[in-house]
């Protein structure tokens, strides 16, 4: 029935009065979420942001997977982003503070399945409710992207990243997924339809590189910022 209400909810008429009202204060809510998460995130650093499912159980090879990655990054000098929920979000998040890094959480209420994990500092938990926002604040913060198999959410962090690259909105930042028997479909897809129709180029294929293991996700990393000699400086 909920889902039903807001159906019919989007259709009903609303008076000048009402949508000015609710406009207006759903407007402030939007900027007080972008404010606190500038100031906070701000002041941690470089960083890598770790995207996968929330339904990666904590047996399972990727979530190991994404425990190692999370943990090379953290004693190279690198904060991680995730998530801030459960599965691979929580494997990051574990990865970085049990190496002493910088672990932080971008959690956004969900009617399920979303809920932060306890890796996360305190200082760096920052909850959403708005997808939007919380995706700026991905790209705004991280100075790379390590995408590990997940659903639709992974996807849309995913191709945002590539999107925004892609159009030169932010800089040509690295872009790792990893897991050949994962993403090889959907990349094969890419190659064979989207570039043959032409509406990718064939340079766009070059946005983002296909590992396998933890250490081949965090050099190419490390390379790309030893190139423009740069290093995490906190």
């Amino acid at each position: 029935m909920a889902k039903e209400d807001k159906i019919r909810n989007s259709f009903a008429n609303k008076t000048w009065q009402e949508i000015k009202v609710k406009d207006s204060w759903q407007i402030f809510k939007i900027m007080s979420e972008f404010v606190d998460g500038f100031e906070k995130l701000a002041k941690i650093g470089p960083c890598v942001s770790i995207f996968g499912s929330a339904r990666t159980p904590s047996d399972h090879k990727y979530y190991t997977l994404t425990v190692e990655i999370a943990r090379l990054l953290a004693e190279k000098g690198y904060g991680v982003i995730s998530g801030g929920g459960p599965g691979i979000m929580e494997a990051a998040n574990k990865g970085a503070y049990e190496a002493g890094g910088k672990s932080v959480g971008l959690n956004i209420e969900l009617p399920f399945e979303q809920f932060h994990n306890r890796y996360i500092d305190r200082d760096k938990l920052l909850e959403f409710n708005y997808f939007f926002v919380r995706k700026v604040m991905f790209m705004k913060y991280s100075q790379g992207y390590i995408v590990m198999p997940g659903g639709f959410g992974t996807m849309d962090e995913m191709f945002e990243a590539i999107t925004l690259i892609q159009t030169g909105k932010i800089a040509r930042f690295p872009i790792v997924l990893v897991g050949t028997e994962y993403w090889k479909g959907l990349l094969d897809w890419v190659q064979n339809t989207m570039l043959d129709h032409a509406y990718i180029a064939e340079e766009d294929l070059k946005l983002f590189r296909l590992v396998d293991t933890a250490e081949e996700a965090t050099e190419h990393i490390f390379r790309f910022y030893d190139k423009y000699l740069l290093k995490p400086n906190f």
